[in-house]
């Protein structure tokens, strides 16, 4: 298949190219009005050290408890980020195995959009 290879994800949750946005396409994307629902998969700790500004809080350990209410968003382009990438691919494999169909993970998360398109989030 087109796109699938493994970089150290689990057989149930392989990596897949076209599952990944960089962080210029969402920016691009959001400064042309489009709504693009952004999730941060982090931990609590994580979130309070640096976030992106609109983004829902629905932690990885606990995306369960959160499916129900991100479905208001099953229609809207989604895009998941977590600190470098690696979480929110599991989150995005999850939420399409949930249902949702344009959900991508942020490439290279949240340290790779403060590096390349806001330097005002921290790094860490």
């Amino acid at each position: 298949m087109s796109g699938t290879h493994s970089q150290g994800f689990s057989p149930n949750n392989p990596f897949k190219a076209e599952w990944e946005i960089s962080p210029h396409e969402v920016h691009r994307r959001r400064t042309q009005g489009e709504c693009i629902v952004l999730i941060d998969c982090r931990t609590d700790a994580e979130r309070e050290l640096a976030s992106i500004e609109g983004s829902i809080h629905a932690p990885m350990q606990s995306l369960s408890r959160h499916i129900d209410e991100l479905r208001e968003h099953e229609e809207s382009p989604v895009v998941v980020y977590c600190h470098q990438g690696g979480r929110s691919m599991q989150v995005t494999a999850a939420l399409r195995h949930a249902g949702f169909e344009d959900v991508r993970s942020l490439a290279g998360g949240i340290h790779q959009w403060a590096l390349e398109i806001d330097p005002r989030v921290p790094t860490y």
